[in-house]
């Protein structure tokens, strides 16, 4: 069994749980090794104020087998930053698997890297995926050859899940699943747009307005680039 060196990415305006929901089930491969990288070393603070510390820079990081690129507001300004689009693509370029969470997805397609390729993300930026030349695909996982993604937010679990299974065997990732007790019933059924009351997903998409007008024009601007 060959030791695996699992990476992920943070910065200012993460959501948090696309970073650590991934981490309670990837930190628990066999034979692995996880390490948090930030530009710097100063502390992320995601999208609600928690305070994240890296444990290196990007610049300290080894090649990584498997990179994992969280999603959250943030993933807008780190699309336009020279340097993290440079490290994702070394990066990717000699891992075996990349695994994107939410807008993660938009981060990891700003690179070029989804061209041709089937993707999902979180939903209200779903439509955005074809500016980076990607397929987009309505499912909770969407696997493409090495490169795995993951929809909004918790679908994080389910998509660092299938990675387990990927690359320890579905033995280890059903007893990590145990572990966790991940056995979700939720108390609404309000998961996705088509399922949630109308007036919720109404008023959903109101709040999430500017930020995905603001998205949208930017991705037109990369993938533009890209061609």
């Amino acid at each position: 069994m060959a030791h695996l060196t699992i990476g992920s990415l943070i910065f200012d305006e993460l959501d948090q749980v696309d970073l650590t929901g991934p981490h309670e089930v990837l930190s628990r491969l066999p034979d692995s090794s996880y390490a948090i990288y930030g530009k710097s070393l100063a502390p992320a603070r995601d999208m609600r104020g928690l305070r994240i510390l890296p444990d290196a820079t990007i610049a300290e990081a080894p090649q990584l087998d498997v990179l994992h690129i969280p999603g959250g507001f943030g993933v807008d300004a780190q699309m336009v930053d020279p340097e993290i689009i440079a490290w994702i693509r070394r990066q990717a370029e000699g891992a075996k698997l990349v695994f994107t969470v939410c807008t993660g997805a938009l981060l990891l397609g700003a690179t070029g890297l989804l061209k041709g390729r089937r993707a999902t993300t979180h939903w209200a930026s779903h439509h955005i995926l074809p500016s980076f030349g990607a397929v987009p695909v309505r499912e909770r996982v969407v696997e493409d050859g090495k490169f795995v993604t993951a929809a909004g937010v918790t679908s994080g679990f389910d998509g660092a899940l299938q990675v387990a299974a990927r690359l320890r065997g579905q033995a280890v990732a059903e007893g990590i699943q145990l572990y966790m007790q991940y056995d979700p019933h939720p108390p609404f059924q309000a998961g996705t747009p088509e399922s949630a009351p109308p007036e919720v997903v109404h008023a959903t998409r109101v709040a999430m307005a500017g930020v995905i007008g603001r998205r949208e024009e930017m991705a037109r601007r990369i993938g533009a680039a890209l061609t």
